[in-house]
């Protein structure tokens, strides 16, 4: 399969300056252009493709495979809204037409319309009812609106068509809820030792049995799944720890107690975000339960929007030093336009809860001063054990080597501590251990950073019947728990290079700098 795909991409690059001269003699070749979208696709340039399946669309607005190109392309880009629009298009010519329901339903799943996916995906799979791939995103977002039971059993629907399906075995695990039963287990290990396994289906499913043996205690081969799970993923991943230090390095140097003076008073002023940021599995996604239960806060989820602002500039974070105050304010008016589709109630202030914003703190304050930021920080070795354990859809790149997870929590820790001293006070921070042992007491509290009076509705947060996309979304579904505060422990003979990776941090911690 992989040589094919490589044969594939060859012959696209091959066809790229063969496309391009044709294109030049009859610019209005609109299968051409299609030809060279889907090979600026192949290779991710989005914005590429975008314009020329557009320029195609301009020329034969019927052209219905270039519209479905460029609703994929759309979505791709996190342009969730107009994607939509591409396909409503599609889907009033072609009503029948399951590859666009499909994607439709992903769409509206991306944007919170989830009762709306939920019909979709019932009328594809009564057409299609053997295809476990649907399946499984039946069963995602089933789990995301609160079904559990439903998504369990659409997940068990696609293991009942392919039981070697590695990512619906990881879905199963991923509850945090299920326990697996002997049966399970005999079926997994049965599938992991097929010949010819794909890799994604052999670390989905180390990855789940990691979980089926750390539930039942087995430390050590719970540990050899992770580890195996994680030693097959990271080959696929390109990251770079040193990158991490270095931008941590350059933002330090960049967001100096000068730069902060002097845009004091610039910026959007609205109050509406409150930022929840820091480790992901650190307990954000119960910081975020716990406010969204507040009757003036509406809970969204993790917001693409402060990192594709920022990756528009080259040299980023330099650019601050010389940003123009104008510029500030239209920045953080452009990320309430962004994020304005996510918010489906009135309640005055919203929550973008996406862990990676840590590393655009200064950002984040220079173009929305008002804006509340919370710091979700968890003990290290079990905030990075957590990391290591997870198998994360999409991101995360450092999460699948312990030395790489120890340098990414010590840089995170390491630039909070600078926002600290140039800003203090600006950041509330929730410990996680504290959250647990005094909730009461650390929920006012939090409460009071984001200058909200308490309400009881804050301590029954296992109560909130709102979605929840997150892998803790079955967790904070519950009333609160220690265990994840000792989770770790069963693991720490294994977890050396982690220490040494984190240095002095997890010797320290909760000193928050």
């Amino acid at each position: 399969m992989e040589a094919a795909l490589a044969l594939h991409d060859n012959r696209l690059s091959d066809a790229e300056p063969l496309l391009r001269a044709h294109l030049k003699v009859d610019p209005f070749d609109v299968a051409a252009m299609r030809m060279l979208a889907e090979l600026a696709g192949r290779i991710g340039r989005y914005k590429d493709a975008e314009n020329l399946l557009r320029r195609a669309l301009e020329l034969a607005p019927e052209f219905g495979a270039a519209r479905a190109n460029l609703a994929t392309c759309l979505y791709r880009q996190n342009k969730t809204v107009e994607a939509i629009g591409e396909l409503d298009q599609l889907l009033g010519e072609e009503p029948e037409n399951l590859g666009h329901a499909n994607l439709k339903a992903a769409a509206l799943g991306r944007i919170g319309g989830f009762e709306e996916a939920i019909g979709l995906y019932e009328i594809i799979l009564a057409k299609v009812p053997d295809q476990p791939k649907l399946w499984m995103s039946y069963g995602h977002i089933l789990k995301t609106v609160g079904r559990q039971e439903d998504g369990i059993a659409a997940y068990r629907r696609a293991l009942a068509i392919a039981p070697a399906f590695g990512e619906v075995w990881w879905s199963l695990a991923n509850l945090k809820t299920v326990k697996f039963s002997k049966d399970d287990v005999v079926a997994m290990e049965t599938a992991l030792a097929l010949p010819g396994l794909n890799d994604e289906d052999r670390f989905h499913l180390d990855f789940a049995l990691g979980k089926a043996f750390e539930d039942a205690k087995n430390y050590e081969s719970s540990f050899a799944h992770y580890d195996a799970g994680n030693v097959l993923r990271r080959q696929t991943i390109v990251y770079d720890a040193d990158e991490t230090r270095s931008f941590v390095d350059r933002s330090i140097a960049v967001a100096t107690p000068a730069l902060i003076a002097a845009h004091k008073g610039d910026g959007c002023p609205a109050r509406d975000p409150i930022f929840i940021l820091g480790m992901p599995r650190a307990g954000s996604t119960l910081v975020e339960q716990i406010l969204s239960s507040h009757s003036l806060v509406e809970g969204t989820s993790e917001l693409p929007d402060i990192p594709a602002m920022v990756r528009r500039w080259a040299d980023y974070p330099e650019k601050l030093a010389d940003i123009q105050p104008e510029k500030l304010r239209a920045l953080g008016e452009e990320y309430l336009t962004r994020t304005r589709i996510h918010r489906k109630t009135d309640r005055p202030l919203f929550i973008d809860k996406l862990p990676n914003n840590w590393a655009h703190v200064p950002f984040i304050h220079l173009i929305l001063p008002n804006a509340i930021i919370i710091d979700a920080r968890r003990h290290p070795l079990g905030c990075c054990f957590s990391n290591f354990k997870q198998h994360f859809a999409r991101g995360q790149a450092f999460s699948y080597s312990l030395d790489d997870m120890g340098r990414y929590y010590a840089d995170y820790v390491r630039l909070m501590g600078h926002v600290d001293a140039v800003l203090p006070g600006r950041v509330h921070r929730v410990i996680y251990e504290n959250m647990v042992d005094n909730t009461e007491a650390e929920v006012r509290a939090l409460l009071g950073a984001c200058g909200l009076e308490f309400e009881d509705d804050c301590l029954r947060f296992h109560e909130n019947a709102r979605a929840v996309r997150t892998a803790s979304s079955e967790q904070v579904r519950q009333p609160i728990f220690r265990d994840g505060t000792e989770a770790w422990q069963g693991f720490e003979p294994w977890l050396g290079s982690l220490k040494a990776a984190l240095n002095e941090v997890w010797t320290t911690y909760p000193a928050t700098n």
